[in-house]
Formats: C-alpha cells, sequence, structure tokens
C-alpha cells in the first residue's frame, strides 16, 4: 500500500512511496497530528539521484520492523532538497551548528512535537555498528524522552531553536583592494593537487568557481603558475572517469584523487558550469580538446536530459540495484569492441584507455585514457561502447524542471554558441521555454515536473541565475528584450530579498541567508552581484552601487579567506578593475571577429556608431575602425 507520497509531484517523493514508513510530504497537517498526538517529527531530506539516500531507503525505510515502531511514536516528514532548497538550507545550518561540521545527503532531523529540532545526523544505519547509534535504537531513546516529557531534551530543543533564528548582526566591512587576488592565488596554489590537479584529495570535486576565477587572474596578468593549476586541472578531469568519455558528460564528483571513481549521478548544474568552463577556456586559449569536451557535455545534456527544450534536474548513479552498472565494462567486453574496430595491439590499446584483466572498480573497468591526445580509432571504440550500453538499462532520470539550473545550462549554450551556432540556437528556444514554463501570473517559479504546473514560488538562486542566463543571452544576441528582462527580474530580486546590503536566500517556510561560499554551485549571492555589476555598467550605474554595498557587507570575510568564496571573490576583483563595455553597431560587434583578454568585458549595441567605442561607466575612452585593435585598446584604459 503506498503512503502519502504518491500523491506528490516530485520524483524523489514518489521514490518513497511504498516505504512502509507513513510518510508525509512537507504540510501543515503533519506537523499538527504531531502536535495533537505529542509526538516526535522525524524530518528526512535527500534527493533523487542521491546514492547514500537509496542506501538508508533501503536499509531503514523498508525495513518493516523499524516501520512498525516509528509509525506509532512518530510523524515522517520527507522533503526533496531539490524542491525545497530553503527547507535545506535551514536544517544544514541546524547540522553545522550541532555537529560543528557540514551536512549532505540523506539529512536525519528529529524534532519535538513543536517542530523544534535537537538533533541531527546525515546517514543512520539500521542498527548501531561501528561506533555509530542505529536508527533502531535511536528512535526508541528518542520516543522515549518525548513520551515522559523529558526537562532536557525539550529545553535544549528551546535553545537550538533559538539559535536558529534570523539575527540582525552588526557588519564590520574592511576595504576591498587589490590584496584579494595574491590572497586568493597563493590559496589555491596551497590547495593545488600537483599531481592529479584539483584542489583536495578524495573525495575530489571540481571547484568550478575557483577555476573561473583564477582563468580572471590569469587573463589579468598572464600568470604561467596559475596557467598551469587551470590547464593540468581542466586535463586531468577530461581523461575519463568522473567524465564520461562514452556518452559525454560529467559526474557529481570523484571517490579518488585521480579523477577515476566516481560517485555516477549526473547533475544539471555541474554539467552546465563545467560545460561553460571548457567552453570559455576553448575560446580564449584557442584550445581545440577543450572546445570538443564542451561539445560532448552539451550533446549528452541535450540527447539525454532534455524534452521540449528543457532540462532535467539528475540521473541516477545505479541501475538494477548497482551502482555504476550502467557505465563500466567487463575486459572481456572492451577488448571485443577493440577487435571490432581492427586495433592490432589490443593489449596495448587496452591499456591506453586504463583497461585490464582485474579492473579498476570493482573487477569491472571505468574507461579513462593515459593521454589527452585520444587515438585515432578511440570514435570507433566510442560507438562500439555505447551500442553496448544502449542494451541496458539507463539510471533513473529526475525529470524535475528546476529554474535556475536549466538557466545555468541556457548560459553554457550561448557561451558554446560563440564557437558553434547550433549551440545558441537551442539556448535562444530553450530560454523561451523557460521564460513562459516557469513565469507565470507575473510570479517566477522555482520548479515542476516536465509538463506539470509549477507550484513552488522561485528562490534568490532562481531569479540571479535566471538574469545571468538573459545578459548571456544579449551578449550573443544584442536582443534587446533579454536585458529588459534581466532589469525585471532583478528588479523583483532587490525588491524580494535585498535589505541594506544582506541578501536573503529565501523568505518563506524559512527566512535563509544568502550563503557566501560556493557549496554544490557558485552562490546566488554571487551571481547576483555579477548581474548587478553587469546591469550596472549596460544600463543604469545605480545597480552597480547595489553590487558594491552587497560586496560591502560581505567584505570582512571576502578579504580574509577569499578562496572559500571564489564568485564573490571574481566579483570584488571585477569591481577592483571595472568593466569595460565594446559599442558599436550590432553588425560590427557579432559578424567580426575579435579576441580581448581582458576578462571584464561586455558588448552594447549601438546602431549609430559605425566604429568600436571602449567605454567605463561613466565615459569612454577610446575609439577604432578595427577590431584586431580592441585588446591593446582597452589595456590602454586600465
Amino acid at each position: 500500500m503506498s503512503n502519502r507520497l504518491s500523491l506528490e509531484d516530485s520524483p524523489y517523493l514518489q521514490q518513497h512511496k511504498n516505504n512502509p514508513l507513513d510518510w508525509y510530504p512537507w504540510c501543515d497537517k503533519a506537523f499538527e497530528k504531531a502536535r495533537t498526538e505529542h509526538k516526535g517529527i522525524f524530518i528526512s531530506i535527500g534527493y533523487s539521484s542521491c546514492h547514500w539516500c537509496h542506501v538508508m531507503e533501503h536499509e531503514v525505510f523498508e525495513n518493516t520492523e523499524i516501520a512498525a515502531f516509528v509509525n506509532q511514536h512518530f510523524v515522517c516528514i520527507k522533503v526533496d532538497r531539490e524542491e525545497r532548497p530553503d527547507i535545506d538550507k535551514h536544517y544544514q545550518e541546524l547540522h553545522n551548528l550541532l555537529n560543528r561540521r557540514s551536512g549532505g545527503w540523506p539529512l536525519s532531523v528529529f524534532c519535538t512535537p513543536e517542530n523544534k529540532p535537537f538533533y541531527a545526523a546525515t546517514y543512520i544505519p539500521p542498527y548501531s555498528r561501528d561506533r555509530m547509534m542505529g536508527f533502531s535504537e535511536l528512535t526508541a531513546i528518542i520516543a522515549e524522552k518525548i513520551a515522559q516529557n523529558d526537562e532536557k531534551l525539550f529545553q535544549n530543543a528551546d535553545e537550538i531553536t533559538g539559535y536558529l533564528r534570523p539575527k540582525n548582526e552588526s557588519v564590520q566591512a574592511a576595504v576591498l583592494n587589490d590584496k584579494i587576488i595574491t590572497q586568493f592565488t597563493l590559496q589555491a596554489q596551497h590547495n593545488y593537487d600537483e599531481t592529479n590537479g584539483g584542489f583536495s584529495k578524495s573525495p575530489k570535486f571540481p571547484h568550478v568557481s575557483t577555476l573561473q576565477t583564477l582563468m580572471h587572474i590569469e587573463r589579468l596578468g598572464s600568470d604561467e603558475k596559475v596557467k598551469n593549476i587551470l590547464f593540468h586541472t581542466l586535463d586531468s578531469m577530461s581523461l575519463g572517469g568522473m567524465y564520461d568519455l562514452i556518452d559525454g558528460g560529467f559526474c557529481r564528483y570523484s571517490t579518488d584523487e585521480a579523477w577515476l571513481v566516481p560517485h555516477f549521478e549526473k547533475m544539471t548544474y555541474d554539467n552546465a558550469l563545467l560545460c561553460q568552463l571548457y567552453a570559455k577556456a576553448a575560446i580564449h586559449y584557442q584550445n581545440d580538446r577543450y572546445l570538443r569536451i564542451a561539445r560532448e557535455c552539451a550533446d549528452f545534456m541535450m540527447d539525454f536530459m532534455m524534452e521540449d527544450d528543457l532540462f532535467y534536474s539528475a540521473s541516477d548513479a545505479d541501475s538494477e540495484g548497482e551502482e555504476g552498472k550502467y557505465f563500466v565494462y567487463s575486459y572481456e567486453e572492451i577488448t571485443q569492441a577493440l577487435k571490432a574496430c581492427g586495433v592490432a595491439d589490443i593489449d596495448q590499446a587496452a591499456m591506453m584507455i586504463g583497461a585490464s584483466a582485474e579492473g579498476n572498480f570493482e573487477a569491472h573497468c571505468i574507461i579513462r585514457l593515459s593521454d589527452n591526445e585520444r587515438p585515432e580509432w578511440f570514435e570507433a571504440l566510442k560507438s562500439q561502447l555505447r551500442a553496448l550500453r544502449q542494451t541496458r538499462t539507463y539510471p533513473f532520470i529526475d525529470k524535475k524542471v528546476i529554474t535556475a539550473w536549466n538557466a545555468m545550462m541556457i548560459k553554457a549554450l550561448f557561451v558554446l554558441g560563440k564557437a558553434d551556432s547550433r549551440y545558441q540556437a537551442q539556448a535562444i528556444r530553450s530560454l523561451e521555454k523557460l521564460k513562459t514554463t516557469m513565469f507565470l501570473d507575473e510570479r517566477l517559479k522555482h520548479s515542476a515536473l516536465i509538463h506539470k504546473t509549477p507550484k513552488i514560488d522561485a528562490f534568490l538562486e532562481d531569479y540571479a541565475y535566471l538574469c545571468s542566463a538573459l545578459i548571456e543571452g544579449y551578449q550573443s544576441t544584442l536582443d534587446e528584450s533579454y536585458l529588459i528582462d534581466a532589469q525585471r527580474f532583478a528588479h523583483k530580486a532587490l525588491e524580494l530579498f535585498y535589505e541594506e546590503g544582506k541578501w536573503y536566500f529565501s523568505r518563506g517556510a524559512f527566512t535563509t541567508a544568502a550563503e557566501m561560499d560556493d557549496g554544490t554551485y557558485p552562490s546566488a549571492l554571487g551571481i547576483m552581484v555579477n548581474v548587478l555589476l553587469g546591469l550596472g555598467i549596460l544600463i543604469d550605474p545605480k545597480y552597480t552601487r547595489f553590487g558594491f554595498k552587497s560586496l560591502e557587507y560581505v567584505s570582512l570575510n571576502l578579504m580574509k579567506t577569499p578562496i572559500y568564496y571564489p564568485t564573490l571573490a571574481a566579483e570584488a576583483i571585477t569591481h577592483l578593475k571595472g568593466l569595460r563595455v565594446i559599442k558599436s553597431s550590432s553588425e560590427n560587434l557579432l559578424e567580426n571577429d575579435f579576441h580581448v583578454t581582458y576578462p571584464f568585458v561586455l558588448l552594447k549595441n549601438d546602431e549609430t556608431l559605425q566604429e568600436y567605442t571602449v567605454c567605463g561607466e561613466n565615459s569612454c575612452f577610446a575609439a577604432t575602425k578595427k577590431g584586431e585593435e580592441l585588446d591593446e585598446l582597452i589595456t590602454s584604459t586600465l
């Protein structure tokens, strides 16, 4: 028999509809039941492609013995963190407060009958093991304490709730200056893995915003050390493993230091950000290998993760009950495919793609190149291995459409479209579809299952990333309707989420502050500042003032440890160095190919101009009729 989740649109909640646990979605009825029946509340937060969420479901939530006890003593609430990031952020903050470390998913929270939290953890095993208290033992202790109105438990919950309330704290500002560039570079070099690239040990995430900021810094000063970090990391990530050489697209992260063994889920935001990063690197450094990765990444999203011009949120790591089963190969499958391609030396070829009889992942083989130059037979092999995959069950796809994540992917397609026009055409279609789907009755929405009506109002990240995509759309097409829309949504974001320099992520069920740091993807705050600085030079300097005040509000932490906040660090550098605008006719700006090294440059069409004019925020500096002179001309204005 299905539980109450069977009526929900969320694919993640649908995954749990047949659990013996009597799940509620997030709703008033659940909290009312807990109060009236004096039961503890268990809140579980996760997402559909989360591997450890599946493990906890199988071990705990499908356990009928555990479910019988929990249903009797608790009200259980399931939350899709992609659908309700505001709820997730609130309880992640709780986890950090209680455990002095960041949380993750699944997030497991216990609350009093009045919904005051007192305990937070991530994955909890069904029974106690390895010095971890089990879910069965934990719920027995909590149920008894709530039934007995344990004074200490309820007092702790009151104190914790007090700590979680938003506070009006005085803010100490620091002077923003060029030291932020030196500081960021030194901190990045300190964290840099000289062997494998990237900035951490295992598990290893791509840290796109750190690489993006380093690219800005390198373009400002042509720093060879910075360029080496950037190229080494881009090269290493794209060799295969975390990057899927067969279907294209990046997995969420690597479980090892060498980018070889991923958790195999693929997220839209990772692929959008990495597609954009490789496209920018390809265009600026004229690197065909990076352009190929960007194209393969975009093609994966368009072939596997798109319907009616909108992008799904994620695909799972597991299929047929096994992690990575769709993605990996037996050694025999690989050798047979190599023979079918007419490769002469099978053993050497297998070694070149990381394949061996013993395998590199649970006796199977993940394809990873030994060199960035692909062998001449690799495309034929890829076709063979892709055909093999087509005989397998594809991992579950979460067909939820999220405004912010679609906007990220659309921006990536616009950037890539500067090198290949077919991606720009897709970006234009997808942007129009996103607006008509998610902007209803003059209200922007956050998410909806594909072809369903969206119900949840947008958060700051949706406004920020949509504005960013619209500005990129304007840069690619000079269609002024994009700029008008960007201004309109920026106005609404200021109205809903801005207060004297401080930004909020949400102000609904929970009021949550916008985060400075780049977590799973660049902070909404950093993207919003980028939007305001861009609108400030393209439309009206008042937006620049909002952008500067936003930077000033976070300046003390930003100047101290900029590596924690790469997107905001990039915007501080933009503010310090100054944006430049190239003004000319649409024909000049779109049809003439010119290369500009300075990273903070925007285009603005002016049909009265037949030459190129370089301008700052308050004045124009110089003009030329030759596009090839623009790079030197901009440098002379700095």
